[in-house]
């Protein structure tokens, strides 16, 4: 994932910082970059920050790329770039996905917004460095307020799991 550094001053992937690759290695093959099933998906989580945001952790960078500076028009409606890559079972060679990722803006819909609250429940359960005044109570609220439809009964189950750990955490 790569933001348009004139309009994301910062930005972090929300948990799984242990599957980390390096930039060189995203085309080669032979790297395991951790793998994906068939038929199964996979939500990622960023935290962002908007350029000339109070919210900013990181200085800036003294030297930072000619790319910096106010984005082309032709990337204006831009937030970033996604490229993705996989393999076909049964194959040795990877394919390549590239999407832009649009500057939107708006609510999040229930489905975004559930996955926000189990993604701060578990910067609860690590004691993260970013969780501000983030609480138990507030990842329950979010959860409990975008459930939506729950089938088989796991956002249910999952609310649960926040109240027991909010319970455990004497809040």
């Amino acid at each position: 994932m790569e933001f348009i550094p004139a309009v994301i001053a910062e930005d972090r992937l929300s948990g799984d910082e242990t599957r980390a690759l390096n930039r060189e290695d995203f085309a080669n093959d032979a790297v395991d970059a951790g793998e994906l099933g068939a038929g199964h998906s996979v939500t990622a989580i960023y935290e962002v920050t908007p350029v000339g945001s109070p919210a900013t952790l990181v200085a800036p960078l003294r030297y930072a790329a000619d790319d910096a500076e106010a984005p082309e028009a032709a990337f204006a409606n831009e937030l970033g770039f996604l490229s993705l890559r996989w393999k076909e079972p049964g194959e040795e060679d990877s394919q390549l996905v590239d999407v832009a990722i649009p500057a939107t803006s708006g609510e999040a819909d229930s489905d975004a917004a559930f996955a926000a609250a189990i993604a701060g429940f578990g910067q609860l359960l690590r004691d993260g460095d970013f969780l501000g005044d983030w609480t138990y109570g507030d990842a329950i609220a979010l959860a409990v307020e975008n459930r939506g439809a729950d089938e088989f009964g796991y956002r249910a189950e999952a609310i649960q799991l926040m109240r027991l750990a909010e319970t455990l955490a004497g809040q």
